[in-house]
């Protein structure tokens, strides 16, 4: 890899206030089920790309990003921990005062570029995955104890100009353990650390909701005990060493970033609404189900570019589901965790590839509804944790597509005093040579980010172009 950032310095951000002894909410929190599911994946990586004259000086800024993230931690405080191993084999999140007194590492980098090719990075549709990777910082996951958090705030090469003066473009990237979060949680501190940033740590007072920690609500669940051991025992079988997934080779990757309007969502809700069955009472679709129908077809008809007539074959399209709020009873609406279900909608190639492209991605939004009425609406998300191992590993790779994060999380709204961000990545995969990520975009509109082989790629755009034009 071509080393195109050097770090300048590198410290650590205690939380505000350190607790003398381990309060009931901040002792050791034993992780669930749903945290376990992710304890062998990469950590979650978000980058934001700031541009425009009127950033603040540098060392202004640093200060202001320190400052904040040490108060927002006094709230977020397992945030400052370190993911650990317990005696009896289950893992947790250390909280005490000897795990939070070093603190979150804090990176402050430089990029070999100047001002103008860190805005290019914001503005091309095609990644730069080289320069993306390292503008997020490193979080060792494969070996416990392990931290829990990281962030690396990264300006352009100087080109003459004093330090005090503004740089012109800014990356803030943020690296954070998934088996201590979901796409929620992280959005969820963020915003907290935002708001910090621009109001001044009395912000944190009346953060509505406040975070929560506790999973008591998730583990009282009959299978959650024995559930958590299966899925630590896969991941982890020789604690305190974490059998991680391999990252794909980027190298052979291309990723892009397309933008669905409102207009091109509403278009195509209601061209799949049109094509559903008729013998059915018309059902709408979500906003998350039209995008993931769009995504699933293309997904498909990239690699089977003679419309399945000749490979007809069942694939799969996995997707997270939150269950916050179909827990029963429900978590507190600020719970700060894992808390999604890995689910899977199956159709046939034929249904997804034919020529009929409205018809195609009505089939596909029936499949994804069944899913989900299946897998979170008809029983109790976790009643079958115990087959959760099993189900997906039965799935072939090669006809797996997958999708994460969510259209709800409104990234643009990361606005830490000096404006919104021009660019939001999820530098992070999750380990799969198929996968579309979503954010939530300005005026209404989506983000759709997609990692997919070279061989491919150009399939797919043709097909999620055509199919996302407004008819």
């Amino acid at each position: 890899m071509n080393i195109r950032v050097r770090a300048l310095e590198t410290t650590h951000v205690r939380p505000e206030i350190i607790p003398t002894g381990p309060p009931s909410d901040h002792g050791p929190i034993r992780l669930s089920l749903f945290d376990t599911l992710f304890l062998s994946l990469p950590p979650i990586q978000r980058l934001f790309l700031y541009d425009g004259e009127d950033l603040p000086p540098f060392p202004a800024l640093v200060r202001s990003l320190r400052s904040s993230l040490a108060a927002t931690l006094a709230v977020f405080t397992p945030l400052a921990g370190k993911l650990a191993a317990c005696p009896d084999g289950d893992v947790s999140i250390d909280c005490s005062p000897d795990a939070l007194r070093p603190g979150v590492r804090f990176v402050v980098a430089e990029y070999s570029g100047d001002a103008a090719d860190m805005r290019r990075l914001a503005r091309d549709a095609e990644h730069d995955t080289e320069a993306f990777l390292q503008l997020v910082p490193e979080l060792e996951v494969r070996r416990l104890p392990a931290p829990v958090l990281a962030v690396q705030v990264t300006r352009p090469a100087p080109a003459g100009r004093d330090d005090e003066g503004g740089v012109g473009a800014v990356a803030v990237g943020v690296s954070m353990h998934h088996a201590v979060a979901d796409g929620q949680s992280l959005w969820q501190f963020v915003r907290a650390w935002a708001t910090t940033s621009q109001e001044g740590s009395l912000a944190l007072t009346g953060l509505v909701p406040p975070p929560t920690f506790d999973r008591a609500g998730i583990l009282r669940h009959p299978k959650a005990e024995a559930a958590t051991r299966q899925f630590a025992r896969l991941s982890a079988p020789d604690l305190p060493t974490v059998n991680t997934l391999p990252e794909p080779d980027w190298t052979r990757q291309s990723r892009r970033t397309y933008l669905l309007t409102a207009s091109q969502i509403q278009s195509l809700k209601r061209r799949i609404l049109q094509k559903s069955d008729k013998d059915q009472p018309p059902e709408p679709p979500t906003t998350f189900v039209a995008i993931a129908s769009l995504l699933w077809t293309s997904f498909a008809r990239a690699k089977h570019p003679n419309h399945g007539a000749t490979d007809d074959e069942d694939v799969y399209f996995l997707f997270p589901a939150d269950c916050r709020r179909r827990l029963r009873p429900p978590l507190d609406p600020g719970f700060f965790g894992n808390c999604v279900k890995l689910c899977y909608a199956r159709a046939r190639t034929s249904d997804l590839c034919g020529h009929d492209d409205d018809g195609a991605l009505a089939r596909a939004a029936a499949a994804m509804r069944r899913a989900i009425r299946e897998h979170v609406e008809e029983e109790d998300p976790p009643g079958d944790a115990d087959r959760w191992a099993e189900t997906i590993q039965k799935i072939p790779v090669g006809r797996l597509a997958r999708q994460g994060s969510s259209h709800r999380f409104m990234a643009y709204e990361v606005d830490f005093g000096w404006g919104e961000p021009s660019r939001v990545e999820i530098v992070s995969m999750l380990s799969a040579a198929e996968i579309a990520m979503l954010v939530g975009a300005r005026g209404g509109a989506v983000q759709v980010s997609v990692a997919l082989g070279r061989e491919h790629v150009d399939g797919f755009e043709a097909s999620f172009l055509s199919q996302s034009s407004i008819a």
